[in-house]
Protein backbone atom coordinates (compact mmCIF):
# COMPACT_ATOMS: atom_id res chain seq x y z
CA UNK A 1 0.00 0.00 0.00
CA UNK A 2 1.30 3.43 -0.93
CA UNK A 3 2.09 5.58 2.10
CA UNK A 4 1.27 9.28 2.26
CA UNK A 5 2.30 12.04 4.62
CA UNK A 6 -0.80 13.05 6.57
CA UNK A 7 0.85 15.73 8.67
CA UNK A 8 -0.03 15.64 12.38
CA UNK A 9 -2.35 12.64 12.04
CA UNK A 10 -1.14 9.83 14.28
CA UNK A 11 1.59 11.96 15.83
CA UNK A 12 1.99 13.43 19.30
CA UNK A 13 1.32 17.16 19.05
CA UNK A 14 1.20 20.14 21.38
CA UNK A 15 -1.76 22.50 21.59
CA UNK A 16 -0.88 26.05 20.56
CA UNK A 17 -2.04 29.14 22.42
CA UNK A 18 -1.73 31.79 19.71
CA UNK A 19 -3.28 31.95 16.24
CA UNK A 20 -1.27 29.85 13.78
CA UNK A 21 -2.58 29.08 10.29
CA UNK A 22 0.47 26.91 9.56
CA UNK A 23 -1.20 24.14 11.59
CA UNK A 24 -3.50 23.39 8.63
CA UNK A 25 -2.42 20.40 6.53
CA UNK A 26 -3.88 19.67 3.06
CA UNK A 27 -4.42 16.22 1.59
CA UNK A 28 -4.89 15.99 -2.17
CA UNK A 29 -8.31 14.63 -3.15
CA UNK A 30 -6.58 12.81 -5.98
CA UNK A 31 -5.06 10.38 -3.46
CA UNK A 32 -8.45 8.87 -2.67
CA UNK A 33 -10.06 9.36 -6.08
CA UNK A 34 -7.28 7.54 -7.91
CA UNK A 35 -8.15 4.34 -6.04
CA UNK A 36 -11.80 4.76 -7.11
CA UNK A 37 -10.90 5.53 -10.75
CA UNK A 38 -12.55 8.94 -10.43
CA UNK A 39 -11.18 11.49 -12.87
CA UNK A 40 -12.11 14.89 -14.30
CA UNK A 41 -14.74 15.91 -15.19
CA UNK A 42 -16.42 14.73 -11.99
CA UNK A 43 -19.62 12.74 -12.19
CA UNK A 44 -21.14 14.51 -9.19
CA UNK A 45 -21.67 17.79 -7.35
CA UNK A 46 -21.51 18.44 -3.63
CA UNK A 47 -19.83 19.93 -0.59
CA UNK A 48 -18.17 18.63 2.56
CA UNK A 49 -19.99 20.31 5.47
CA UNK A 50 -18.00 20.47 8.71
CA UNK A 51 -19.45 21.62 12.05
CA UNK A 52 -17.05 23.12 14.59
CA UNK A 53 -18.34 22.86 18.15
CA UNK A 54 -15.13 23.94 19.94
CA UNK A 55 -14.71 27.40 18.48
CA UNK A 56 -13.62 30.17 20.86
CA UNK A 57 -11.48 33.30 20.91
CA UNK A 58 -10.96 36.45 23.03
CA UNK A 59 -12.44 39.86 22.33
CA UNK A 60 -10.41 43.05 22.69
CA UNK A 61 -11.10 43.07 26.46
CA UNK A 62 -9.85 39.52 26.94
CA UNK A 63 -13.35 38.06 27.38
CA UNK A 64 -13.86 34.63 25.76
CA UNK A 65 -16.30 34.43 22.88
CA UNK A 66 -17.84 31.17 21.67
CA UNK A 67 -19.63 30.18 18.50
CA UNK A 68 -20.72 27.19 16.48
CA UNK A 69 -19.02 27.15 13.10
CA UNK A 70 -20.16 25.65 9.82
CA UNK A 71 -17.59 25.22 7.04
CA UNK A 72 -18.50 24.08 3.52
CA UNK A 73 -15.71 22.78 1.25
CA UNK A 74 -16.69 22.32 -2.43
CA UNK A 75 -16.07 18.80 -3.72
CA UNK A 76 -14.15 20.40 -6.60
CA UNK A 77 -11.38 21.70 -4.32
CA UNK A 78 -7.95 20.20 -5.09
CA UNK A 79 -7.44 19.25 -1.44
CA UNK A 80 -9.23 18.39 1.76
CA UNK A 81 -7.89 19.39 5.17
CA UNK A 82 -6.68 16.75 7.59
CA UNK A 83 -9.12 16.84 10.51
CA UNK A 84 -6.64 16.82 13.38
CA UNK A 85 -4.77 19.72 11.83
CA UNK A 86 -8.04 21.67 11.60
CA UNK A 87 -8.77 20.96 15.26
CA UNK A 88 -5.30 22.15 16.27
CA UNK A 89 -5.67 25.23 14.07
CA UNK A 90 -8.98 26.21 15.66
CA UNK A 91 -7.48 25.65 19.10
CA UNK A 92 -4.91 28.38 18.38
CA UNK A 93 -7.77 30.90 18.39
CA UNK A 94 -8.56 30.24 22.06
CA UNK A 95 -6.15 32.76 23.59
CA UNK A 96 -6.01 35.14 20.60
CA UNK A 97 -7.83 38.49 20.54
CA UNK A 98 -10.00 39.34 17.53
CA UNK A 99 -11.94 42.53 16.85
CA UNK A 100 -15.26 40.84 16.11
CA UNK A 101 -17.00 37.60 15.15
CA UNK A 102 -16.89 38.84 11.54
CA UNK A 103 -13.08 39.12 11.76
CA UNK A 104 -12.89 35.54 13.02
CA UNK A 105 -15.16 34.32 10.23
CA UNK A 106 -13.13 36.14 7.56
CA UNK A 107 -9.84 34.81 8.97
CA UNK A 108 -11.06 31.20 8.95
CA UNK A 109 -12.53 31.57 5.46
CA UNK A 110 -9.28 32.97 4.08
CA UNK A 111 -7.10 30.30 5.70
CA UNK A 112 -9.25 27.32 4.75
CA UNK A 113 -9.74 28.54 1.18
CA UNK A 114 -6.01 29.08 0.73
CA UNK A 115 -5.06 25.62 2.01
CA UNK A 116 -7.70 23.59 0.15
CA UNK A 117 -7.39 25.59 -3.07
CA UNK A 118 -11.01 26.71 -3.44
CA UNK A 119 -13.44 29.12 -1.79
CA UNK A 120 -14.83 27.77 1.49
CA UNK A 121 -18.11 29.06 2.92
CA UNK A 122 -17.85 29.89 6.65
CA UNK A 123 -20.83 30.69 8.89
CA UNK A 124 -20.59 31.31 12.65
CA UNK A 125 -23.58 31.09 15.01
CA UNK A 126 -23.93 32.54 18.52
CA UNK A 127 -24.76 29.87 21.12
CA UNK A 128 -27.27 31.89 23.12
CA UNK A 129 -29.71 31.47 20.22
CA UNK A 130 -29.87 27.71 20.71
CA UNK A 131 -30.78 27.05 24.34
CA UNK A 132 -33.18 24.07 24.66
CA UNK A 133 -36.65 24.95 25.93
CA UNK A 134 -35.99 23.36 29.34
CA UNK A 135 -33.14 25.82 29.98
CA UNK A 136 -34.51 29.04 28.51
CA UNK A 137 -35.54 30.50 31.87
CA UNK A 138 -31.85 31.02 32.73
CA UNK A 139 -30.47 34.52 32.17
CA UNK A 140 -27.29 34.46 30.10
CA UNK A 141 -24.57 36.79 31.44
CA UNK A 142 -22.08 36.35 28.60
CA UNK A 143 -22.58 39.77 27.00
CA UNK A 144 -21.83 41.82 30.11
CA UNK A 145 -19.19 44.57 29.56
CA UNK A 146 -16.30 43.10 31.52
CA UNK A 147 -12.55 42.93 30.94
CA UNK A 148 -10.62 39.73 31.70
CA UNK A 149 -6.94 38.97 32.18
CA UNK A 150 -7.08 36.18 34.77
CA UNK A 151 -7.34 32.64 33.37
CA UNK A 152 -6.75 30.59 36.52
CA UNK A 153 -9.51 30.30 39.17
CA UNK A 154 -9.88 33.42 41.30
CA UNK A 155 -12.75 33.34 43.78
CA UNK A 156 -11.75 36.68 45.29
CA UNK A 157 -13.61 38.53 42.52
CA UNK A 158 -16.99 37.17 43.68
CA UNK A 159 -19.22 39.61 45.52
CA UNK A 160 -22.84 40.22 46.45
CA UNK A 161 -25.05 43.27 46.22
CA UNK A 162 -28.56 44.25 47.24
CA UNK A 163 -31.24 42.21 48.95
CA UNK A 164 -32.38 38.60 48.75
CA UNK A 165 -33.33 37.36 45.28
CA UNK A 166 -33.99 34.11 43.47
CA UNK A 167 -32.11 33.93 40.19
CA UNK A 168 -31.22 31.52 37.42
CA UNK A 169 -28.02 32.49 35.61
CA UNK A 170 -25.98 30.80 32.89
CA UNK A 171 -22.78 31.20 30.91
CA UNK A 172 -21.57 29.36 27.81
CA UNK A 173 -18.00 30.68 28.12
CA UNK A 174 -16.67 28.08 30.55
CA UNK A 175 -13.52 26.18 29.64
CA UNK A 176 -11.06 24.15 31.70
CA UNK A 177 -8.26 21.80 30.66
CA UNK A 178 -8.17 18.04 31.11
CA UNK A 179 -5.50 17.43 33.78
CA UNK A 180 -4.43 14.23 32.00
CA UNK A 181 -4.27 15.22 28.31
CA UNK A 182 -4.27 19.02 28.42
CA UNK A 183 -7.18 19.10 25.95
CA UNK A 184 -9.83 21.81 26.43
CA UNK A 185 -13.12 20.88 28.09
CA UNK A 186 -16.03 23.17 27.20
CA UNK A 187 -19.24 23.60 29.17
CA UNK A 188 -22.27 25.73 29.83
CA UNK A 189 -22.70 26.53 33.53
CA UNK A 190 -26.16 26.97 35.11
CA UNK A 191 -26.47 28.56 38.55
CA UNK A 192 -29.77 28.56 40.46
CA UNK A 193 -29.76 30.25 43.86
CA UNK A 194 -31.71 32.17 46.49
CA UNK A 195 -29.85 34.66 48.65
CA UNK A 196 -28.11 38.02 48.53
CA UNK A 197 -27.84 38.93 44.87
CA UNK A 198 -24.59 37.74 43.32
CA UNK A 199 -23.00 40.50 41.24
CA UNK A 200 -23.23 39.37 37.64
CA UNK A 201 -20.09 40.92 36.19
CA UNK A 202 -17.73 39.52 38.86
CA UNK A 203 -19.45 36.14 38.48
CA UNK A 204 -18.72 36.11 34.75
CA UNK A 205 -15.07 37.03 35.38
CA UNK A 206 -14.86 34.22 37.94
CA UNK A 207 -16.22 31.60 35.52
CA UNK A 208 -13.86 32.83 32.78
CA UNK A 209 -10.90 32.47 35.18
CA UNK A 210 -11.09 28.66 34.86
CA UNK A 211 -10.01 28.90 31.20
CA UNK A 212 -6.48 27.49 31.69
CA UNK A 213 -7.24 25.51 34.86
CA UNK A 214 -6.42 21.76 34.80
CA UNK A 215 -9.43 20.16 36.47
CA UNK A 216 -11.83 17.26 35.97
CA UNK A 217 -15.46 18.12 35.20
CA UNK A 218 -16.71 17.04 38.61
CA UNK A 219 -13.97 18.91 40.48
CA UNK A 220 -14.66 22.13 38.57
CA UNK A 221 -18.36 22.04 39.47
CA UNK A 222 -17.55 21.33 43.12
CA UNK A 223 -15.07 24.21 43.19
CA UNK A 224 -17.64 26.62 41.75
CA UNK A 225 -20.23 25.41 44.27
CA UNK A 226 -17.88 25.74 47.24
CA UNK A 227 -16.59 29.17 46.18
CA UNK A 228 -20.10 30.57 45.71
CA UNK A 229 -21.30 29.03 48.96
CA UNK A 230 -18.36 30.36 50.98
CA UNK A 231 -18.13 33.85 49.52
CA UNK A 232 -21.79 34.64 48.81
CA UNK A 233 -23.52 32.43 51.42
CA UNK A 234 -26.77 31.80 49.49
CA UNK A 235 -29.70 30.18 51.31
CA UNK A 236 -29.98 27.62 48.51
CA UNK A 237 -27.66 26.89 45.61
CA UNK A 238 -27.44 24.55 42.65
CA UNK A 239 -24.55 24.52 40.18
CA UNK A 240 -25.13 22.46 37.03
CA UNK A 241 -22.68 22.00 34.14
CA UNK A 242 -23.30 20.50 30.74
CA UNK A 243 -19.93 19.59 29.21
CA UNK A 244 -19.38 18.84 25.54
CA UNK A 245 -18.79 15.19 24.79
CA UNK A 246 -15.43 13.63 24.08
CA UNK A 247 -15.14 10.06 22.86
CA UNK A 248 -18.93 9.78 22.68
CA UNK A 249 -19.41 10.71 26.37
CA UNK A 250 -20.66 13.92 27.90
CA UNK A 251 -20.47 14.45 31.67
CA UNK A 252 -22.99 16.77 33.30
CA UNK A 253 -22.42 17.13 37.06
CA UNK A 254 -24.61 19.11 39.43
CA UNK A 255 -24.15 19.95 43.09
CA UNK A 256 -26.94 21.36 45.23
CA UNK A 257 -27.98 22.26 48.76
CA UNK A 258 -31.27 20.49 47.98
CA UNK A 259 -31.06 16.70 48.26
CA UNK A 260 -34.18 16.22 46.13
CA UNK A 261 -33.35 18.69 43.36
CA UNK A 262 -34.29 17.73 39.81
CA UNK A 263 -32.11 19.59 37.34
CA UNK A 264 -33.58 20.30 33.89
CA UNK A 265 -32.45 18.11 31.03
CA UNK A 266 -31.79 19.76 27.72
CA UNK A 267 -29.07 18.75 25.31
CA UNK A 268 -27.07 21.79 24.28
CA UNK A 269 -26.40 22.63 20.65
CA UNK A 270 -22.71 21.75 21.29
CA UNK A 271 -23.70 18.32 22.62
Amino acid sequence: MEKHDHGVLGKVTQYGFEYDSSMLFPIARQEGRKALSISEPLLFYGVDRWTAYELSWLNQKGVPQVALGEFEFPCTSPAIIESKSLKLYLNTFNQTCFESIDTVSATIKNDLSKVCGAEVNVTLYRLDEYLPSSLRDYQCIDQLPVSCNQYLPDATVLKCEGGVVTEKLCSHLFRALCPVTGQPDWASIFIDYTGAQISHEPLLKYLVSFRNHPGFHEQCVEQIFVDLKCRCQPQSLTVYARFMRRGGLDINPYRSTNASISVPFGREVRQ
